[in-house]
């Protein structure tokens, strides 16, 4: 019975947060599903307007999920690079003490607060890039996509560093034999071979910064219109959800769309967390 006691605690422990996931979609669909009710589908994800107040509430989405799209591509498109050439510095170039000091560093990056920079974000940022471009306003997507890439870049550069590490020392040494330099060898042979672990941390850096809410309800306008530029405000779905969830009467059609634009959320991270999930499984079978 002793022997059996952890193992007992353990799956009791593992039922009861699936039961609370289980309960959590629950809740979701049942809360969401009903303004298909009072809006079609395709209006709902089509719609260019979104007038939730109105009577009858205009609800098109297709706004909100561009501007949620926009500001996760832009800032994954700053921040990735950066990432990967932080990581490949860390785990092959940096000297042992350096390396020592900079992974403990990225990984408590990781945890910095976004609404500090948010804060930043409207105070800093958006009067310098106001005066510099010469905007009405500088709350826009550049400025919401530069404070999700700094987010993003402690994520993915400490999750690629790890991938990186994880390669054998053989294989460097194997191509140290045949003449390789340092820089051929880490492009010829440790990137490649981390390949999908670099993959799979650059679609949980994206996750992040799909589902980041404070640095988009701060920095990025709160305009639900269809981005032209990176100098126009947008308004994704977090901060949608964030900035009308609480004035929103319960039970009504806006109420419901915000639950449905939570579903539209989880569906796009679900998504990304099954293709990280299948290039993790792809790259093991090619290993």
């Amino acid at each position: 019975m002793k022997d059996k006691l952890p193992g007992i605690i353990i799956k009791g422990i593992s039922s009861v947060g699936i039961f609370i996931m289980i309960f959590i979609l629950y809740f979701l669909f049942r809360e969401g599903i009903p303004v298909l009710k009072a809006v079609t589908l395709s209006d709902l994800f089509f719609g260019d307007l979104w007038y939730p107040a109105e009577n009858p509430p205009v609800l098109g989405m297709f706004p909100l999920i561009v501007g949620t799209l926009a500001v996760t591509a832009l800032s994954s498109l700053l921040a990735l690079p950066f990432s990967l050439l932080i990581a490949v510095f860390v785990s092959e170039v940096a000297p042992r003490p350096v390396r020592e000091l900079l992974k403990p560093v990225l990984e408590l990056l990781g945890f910095f607060p976004s609404i500090v920079l948010g804060f930043i974000g409207m105070v800093v940022l958006a009067p310098w890039l106001q005066e510099t471009f010469d905007m009405l306003s500088g709350l826009n997507l550049l400025n919401s996509s530069v404070l999700l890439g700094v987010l993003t870049v402690p994520i993915v550069s400490s999750l690629a560093e790890e991938a990186l590490s994880s390669v054998p020392g053989d294989l460097r040494d194997a191509s140290y034999a045949l003449g390789a330099t340092r820089f051929e060898t880490t492009r010829k042979v440790v990137v490649p071979s981390a390949l999908p672990g670099i993959l799979s941390a650059s679609l949980l850096g994206i996750m992040r910064a799909l589902g980041e809410t404070m640095v988009v309800l701060m920095a990025a306008g709160g305009a639900a219109i269809i981005p032209l530029s990176i100098f126009d405000p947008v308004r994704p779905l977090t901060s949608t959800i964030a900035a009308e969830m609480g004035e929103t009467p319960v039970g009504s059609a806006h109420y419901a769309a915000l639950f449905f634009g939570g579903i539209v959320l989880l569906l796009m991270t679900l998504g990304i967390n099954l293709l990280s999930a299948w290039i993790e499984k792809k790259g093991k079978l090619v290993q």
